[in-house]
This record gives structure tokens, sequence and C-alpha cells, in this order.
């Protein structure tokens, strides 16, 4: 009892301010983060230039002939998926939805490619040290357990609003799986594989090039899809702060209680995820002989 009052005797931490100052500081970094608002939303402007440049039919037949053909590249035509993904473009076209779209495809690929970029090389460096291994396990356990609407606070105080921030968020949430992936892939590779090419004389980036991550793709492409997943969720999340495309429309359905409107919109966003994961999945299928 006397032990209990001697600690709540104690003050308080004050971990919140310590958060705050750190923020503040960081936000006075202005140059930096300037330069990095400007890259980033470089790539995400470029990748949304691109689909307002395709008329819509070019991209419908794009990602209905994509899906066709890797599917026949990997055994068997699906059908069933290509009319799926058919129906389900010209329902968000017919619900007025094309252009939001377009800016949620945007932000997930410009999020997922640089989660990419940076997680791979980060998961290979993991898999070659222990120490690195020891350092990032715990950050990526903060980064994947942290609730995801924490992102937002920062991201706004250093981004501002707008898409920057949305792909910064979705950034931190959804890159701790490629980095795992791509770790747990090169130690999984047979060790007696490594051996022989030590044996053969194999400088480490050749063995890292044409033995390791040939047959850790299988494990990297599994990473990739989960960014990929987990980038549209967040990027979904990230219209409180800004960011344009099928999330405004599901937010503002919200806030107007519109059941009807927020709906349609969420199934526009199921749509567009289930077509990224299965053409993801049909990438990382093994191939059937011959084709």
């Amino acid at each position: 009892m006397g032990n209990l009052l001697m600690l709540s005797a104690l003050p308080k931490i004050p971990m919140a301010g310590w958060i705050d100052n750190l923020v503040n500081w960081l936000a006075d970094q202005t140059g930096f983060f300037n330069a990095i608002t400007n890259f980033v939303g470089g790539i995400n402007a470029g990748i949304q230039w691109f689909f307002d440049m395709l008329p819509l039919p070019l991209l419908i037949v794009l990602v209905v002939g994509l899906t066709a053909w890797l599917s026949w590249r990997k055994g068997k035509l699906r059908w069933s998926l290509v009319i799926f993904e058919l129906i389900g473009m010209l329902f968000i076209w017919n619900q007025g939805y094309w252009r939001d779209m377009t800016q949620t495809l945007a932000l997930v690929l410009t999020s997922s490619i640089i989660a990419l970029v940076i997680g791979i090389p980060l998961g290979i460096w993991m898999a070659k040290s222990e120490v690195v291994q020891t350092i990032l396990k715990p950050i990526l356990d903060f980064m994947q357990t942290m609730p995801a609407f924490v992102y937002l606070i920062p991201a706004v105080a250093l981004f501002g609003i707008g898409a920057v921030p949305g792909v910064f968020s979705a950034l931190i949430f959804a890159m701790p799986p490629v980095v795992r992936m791509t770790n747990l892939g090169i130690r999984g590779v047979p060790s007696d594989l490594t051996e022989a090419a030590d044996a053969y004389g194999s400088t480490s980036w050749q063995k890292l090039i044409k033995v390791e991550l040939p047959l850790a793709s299988s494990s990297i492409m599994a990473g990739v899809n989960q960014t990929m997943m987990l980038s549209l969720s967040m990027v979904v999340t990230a219209s409180m702060i800004g960011a344009m495309g099928l999330g405004s429309k599901v937010y503002f359905a919200v806030g107007r209680n519109d059941a009807g409107n927020g709906f349609t919109a969420g199934l526009a966003i199921v749509i567009i995820a289930i077509v990224l994961d299965r053409i993801t999945q049909m990438l990382n299928s093994p191939r059937k002989q011959g084709k």
C-alpha cells in the first residue's frame, strides 16, 4: 500500500510535450520538408497526369487486357475475373466516380512505389545483418501497431493538407510488410544454394541478384501485395486531411449521413481493392510450363 502511494506521488512524464516539441522542431525545417513535398507531389501529379491523359475506354481495355494476358500466361484464362473487372469499372464510371478512382489509384501507386523503393533494400539489409534486424524489428512493430489515425497528425504539421500528407501516412503504415517479407524470403533461401554460389566464386552482389532475390521473389511479391492493400486502406483514411479520391466521397457522405452515396463510393473502393489484389497475386503465382 505504501509503495502504491509513493508511485502515485511520482510526477507525470511529459511525453506528449516532448513529442509536441519534436514535431514543432521538425515543422521548422521548412526547406527539407518543402523539398520532400515537391518531390512526392511531382510523382503523384505525374501518375495522375497519365491517368487523365488516357481515354476512359483505353484504360479499361488496358486493365482488362493485362488481367486476361497474365491469367493466360499463368495457365488458365480467368474469364470470371475479366468480366468482374469490366463490369466493376463500368459501374464506377456510371456512378460518376471515375476521376475519384484515378485520384485514389494515383495516391496508392505513389505511396506503394516509394514504400517498395525504400522497403526492399531495407529488407535485404535486415537479412544480411543481425544487428540491423534487431534494430528494425521493434520499429516495424511500432509502425504497424500504431493506430493509423495517429499518423495523420504529424503529416499535417509537416506537409500541410492534401495528397502529400496522405502519401506520407500511407507510406509509414504500408511499408513494414514488404520489409518483413523481403527479409523472410532471403533468409529462407536454402543454404546449400548460397554455399554453391560461394564455391563458384560469386561476389556478394552476384549471389544476391542471381540466387537470393530470384528465390525470394515469391515472398517479396506477397509483401508487395500487402503493401498495396494497406496503402489503399490508408489513402482512404487520409481523406480526413484533404487527400482527394473515393475516400473523400465516403468521408463527406458520413458527414451528411448520406448512406446511399457512402455505400456506392465504398463499393467502388472494394472493386479497386479486388482488382489490385488479384493482379498482384497473379504476378506472384507460378507460371505454367510451355507458356
